[in-house]
């Protein structure tokens, strides 16, 4: 198994350079990226970053308050966000006008988006979103030639089997926010569950109210067989591989039969489970059949918890931080499973790591980075505008100051403005390679401090993309053997070998606020167990001396002589 790296973007922010940013601004005041803006110059940067795929997120179209790009507006009252949420879907067989140049030719376009994507040899992912769809999914202009969900429903009853919703007889629904001024109120009725298995006429503010659930049965239904023609029509299309949203709240009988019947097909299509139960990650790979799953409950919340530690006030309750050890208790909880977690510091769902609500500074990240990218073969995401440490702390209206990225917002986001100067002016490498001066950086808008974390990112990445030991070696977990060696501490250290072929690497992550200075030894069980070779410069008695900055990592290559072991 090799390992991927993905590069998430929302086509809607990316390629944005507009900038005015009024707060609740519309699509006319704040600009909207399109997939134009997703040019081969930007594509060939991800695949030189050495990201293997793209995946292109809230393609599909959705619900939205804009009347203009195209859009044809859904009722305000339940829409979230004036751009409103990918997650509501409105019709699976479209993409969302708004991102195209002329919205007649919507789908040519994102086709033309997949050839530049293939092109530039990276893979396209998009979002599959099962569970739950618009409250007025299918009324909003649907694309003809394919089965719309719920028209041939049976209203008067609260479940049937061939029914794709829940109704609620008699009842109807009562939102949790009020009519939009100058707009008349929705009314649904029947009233419908609502996505996040809210069984009631009635959501709360904090339900997914602006979507209805739909209904699968255990076993195959109708429906089963809607939703198989919806992946297949994009499959054919020429889409890689798919993450497919909320997958818990779906029978996982349904995926399990799904993923099978797309193979036969398309046996190169990949499957990737947003999941959060750890106790249920066996089953989703092994049984059901998925080829990577987030390990958002897992690594992704430790390395936060082993930050939090390091990071004062950041939010997070000091009862919640945690040791350092927590990595190896994570990786000694997946076992065989580890290639097939999904790891990543960021997505659209969390917080900035450089927010205040997090690592406060993206120069933070080094430590963590390390261990989510290099520890192990499984996959690596990186979330646009990541690289240059986006902080995500904007007020853009819906999404409030929360240190995330708004999916919700028409918005321009400073990194990837910087991004897009970087990319068309070709400055990035330059940046890495460390012949760019501090007057260029800044007569294009950019920080030093901000080129550095670039700089981190884009060796690490690129790095991780063509070493044979971190895409397809073994791992061995060296702080046990370490617990006295001099100048570790295992509750703040972290450090690990990687190891293909003739290749040998040792990381080792610093995850204090202060400089580390330590010394590592490897036993005699990582020689015997990875059959390293035993040389005069290294064995089970060289002691391996290095200083490691706050918050960062280092990697020395044990393979070639003259390396730093003493």
């Amino acid at each position: 198994m090799d390992k991927p790296i993905i590069y998430q973007m929302l086509p809607r922010l990316w390629g944005n350079s507009k900038g005015s940013n009024a707060k609740n601004g519309t699509l006319d005041q704040n600009g909207t990226g399109r997939f134009s803006d997703i040019d081969s110059a930007s594509l060939d940067y991800i695949k030189w970053l050495g990201c293997s795929h793209v995946w292109f997120t809230g393609v599909i179209r959705h619900a939205t308050k804009e009347t203009g790009g195209g859009c044809m507006p859904s009722n305000p009252q339940f829409v979230k966000g004036n751009a409103g949420s990918p997650y509501a879907i409105v019709d699976y067989y479209d993409v969302n006008p708004y991102l195209a140049d002329n919205p007649a030719d919507r789908m040519g376009e994102f086709e033309q988006l997949l050839k530049r994507t293939h092109d530039a040899g990276l893979k396209a992912l998009i979002d599959f979103v099962p569970n739950h769809v618009s409250r007025d999914y299918g009324k909003v202009n649907p694309t003809i030639g394919h089965p719309v969900l719920g028209q041939d429903d049976d209203k008067s009853v609260h479940w049937k089997f061939e029914n794709d919703f829940y109704y609620y007889p008699g009842q109807e629904l009562h939102l949790p926010v009020p009519p939009v001024e100058g707009y008349e109120a929705y009314r649904e009725y029947p009233a419908m569950a609502t996505g996040n298995n809210c069984f009631s006429p009635n959501p709360g503010i904090n339900d997914w109210y602006e979507t209805v659930k739909i209904n699968y049965c255990d076993t195959h239904s109708p429906t089963w067989d809607k939703m198989y023609d919806i992946v297949k029509f994009w499959a054919a299309k020429g889409v890689d591989g798919f993450r497919c949203d909320m997958v818990e709240l779906v029978p996982a009988e349904f995926f399990n039969w799904l993923i099978k019947e797309i193979k036969k097909e398309y046996p190169d299509v990949i499957f990737i489970a947003e999941v959060y139960q750890k106790d249920q990650y066996r089953k989703y790979i092994r049984e059901i059949g998925f080829d990577y799953l987030y390990d958002k409950s897992g690594l992704y919340d430790t390395l936060r918890t082993v930050v939090a530690k390091n990071v004062d006030d950041n939010g997070m309750p000091v009862e919640l931080w945690q040791s350092a050890e927590g990595i190896t208790r994570n990786w000694q909880y997946l076992g065989d499973m580890q290639p097939y977690m999904l790891n990543f510091l960021e997505n659209h769902d969390e917080q900035r790591f450089a927010s205040e609500f997090f690592g406060k500074d993206g120069a933070n990240a080094f430590a963590a980075l390390n261990v989510s990218l290099f520890l192990n073969p499984a996959p690596f995401m990186l979330y646009m505008g990541q690289e240059l440490g986006e902080k995500g702390m904007d007020e853009e209206g819906f999404s409030g100051l929360d240190g995330r990225t708004t999916i919700f917002d028409w918005w321009s986001v400073s990194a990837l403005r910087k991004l897009d100067t970087l990319i068309h002016k070709e400055l990035y490498k330059d940046i890495t390679d460390g012949t760019i001066d501090a007057a260029k950086l800044q007569e294009n808008g950019i920080t030093e401090h901000e080129a550095l974390i670039f700089r981190k990112y884009a060796k690490a990445l690129r790095f991780a993309a063509k070493s044979e030991a971190v895409r397809k070696g073994m791992s061995y977990d060296l702080c046990y053997c370490n617990t006295l060696s001099e100048g570790f501490d295992k509750t703040r250290h972290f450090a690990f070998l990687r190891d293909y072929g003739n290749e040998t690497l040792l990381f080792a992550a610093n995850f204090s606020d202060k400089e580390a200075q330590m010394e590592l030894t490897i036993p005699d069980h990582a020689f015997e167990w990875m059959e390293l070779p035993v040389t005069p410069m290294l064995n089970p008695e060289t002691r391996i001396r290095m200083n490691i900055p706050p918050m960062d990592a280092v990697m020395f290559t044990l393979s070639e002589p003259g390396e730093p072991a003493v």
